[in-house]
């Protein structure tokens, strides 16, 4: 008897616990994108952040290969413009897009200079804040403000602007839901498509915790983390799967399948397509 008790009190304690941990779900709910599509095929993208886009070679460069094998006969142009340790607030948006000015001309092929057409350089612009700034207590509010300010000069000059949710530290991975928040909120007030990478970051590592996505800092993308943020860049912009690239930035084919089908599963799951 006292057998048939204990069993039916362990089983009313562990149906007390899950539904408590069913009512706590709801408290930790992401917060839904309302822009889901880019709504052009960006030809052009400027990248504006830090050093977390710069590492690597330059996670512009990375995307650009993985696009233009994804995308034959689509010449996807990239430029970047980084400041070490930089928020949006660092950056004069109306210079870097002033007529004339930046994509002006580009190294093609055997290092020659290609002059572009004048007008409008880039279909899209890629924004990225510092990796505390969106949700510290001070720098929140400037991260919302300049978010605004940003992306009404780019539909101003004809572009579309896109906010990149960068990844928690290592070892701060309770980083991640908040990022993610702050990211999606300024990206609905604003019409702005945003980028899940962070949102990979944390996928890749539940799936592979041996998977090193960062360099010694606990900070910086290893090159494995500047893949999978260019895989999921790509597959957000374009809605395309990047799973089946050769290109794997000597990661090794296993490796970048990986991260491909990452990045592919976060930005269907962020986006509920």
């Amino acid at each position: 008897m006292k057998l048939v008790q204990l069993i039916r009190q362990g089983t009313l304690r562990i149906a007390v616990l899950l539904v408590a941990s069913l009512c706590v779900i709801p408290a930790l709910a992401q917060i839904k994108p309302e822009r889901t599509d880019l709504g052009v095929t960006a030809k052009s993208i400027l990248w504006v952040g830090n050093s977390f886009f710069y590492y690597n070679n330059s996670m512009h460069n990375v995307f650009g290969s993985i696009a233009r094998e994804a995308m034959p006969g689509q010449n996807v142009r990239g430029v970047s413009v980084t400041i070490s340790g930089s928020g949006l607030d660092w950056h004069d948006m109306d210079s870097l897009l002033r007529p004339d000015g930046i994509g002006r001309y580009s190294f093609v092929g055997d290092n020659e200079i290609r002059v572009n057409p004048p007008g409008k350089q880039f279909d899209a612009v890629i924004m990225m804040d510092c990796s505390q700034c969106p949700v510290h207590s001070q720098l929140k509010p400037v991260f919302h403000q300049f978010a605004r300010k940003h992306s009404e000069t780019i539909v101003r000059s004809g572009m579309q602007p896109v906010l990149f949710m960068s990844w928690a530290y290592k070892d701060k991975p309770a980083m991640t839901q908040p990022l993610a928040d702050e990211y999606t909120k300024a990206g609905n007030d604003n019409n702005a498509l945003v980028i899940p990478a962070g949102l990979a970051f944390a996928r890749a590592i539940s799936k592979a915790p041996d998977l090193e996505l960062y360099q010694a800092d606990k900070r910086h993308p290893s090159v494995a983390g500047t893949y999978l943020a260019a895989c999921t860049t790509f597959a957000a912009l374009y809605g395309k799967s990047p799973v089946g690239v050769r290109f794997d930035a000597g990661l090794g084919a296993e490796r970048a399948a990986m991260l491909q089908q990452t990045a592919w599963e976060t930005v269907q799951d962020y986006f509920k397509r």
